[in-house]
């Protein structure tokens, strides 16, 4: 089980951050993805794969005026 924004996720194996967002429709220009607690570069999103235990926070950029 992985907590992603504070819920209790239940993932298939092998599930990558990078598909996560996409399952999910964020749009990873105006994300920013911490993984335990660790700010996770955009370029390794497709090759860190999410594990039991792990801890995702994503936030997102809103603009306005």
């Amino acid at each position: 089980m992985v907590t992603i924004n504070g819920k209790e996720v239940v993932l298939a194996d092998n599930t990558s951050v990078s598909a996560y967002l996409e399952a999910c429709s964020y749009k990873t220009d105006r994300i920013v993805v911490e993984l335990n607690e660790e700010i996770l570069p955009k370029d390794r999103y497709a090759e860190t794969i999410l594990k039991d235990g792990d801890c995702m926070e994503i936030v997102t950029f809103v603009g306005g005026g």
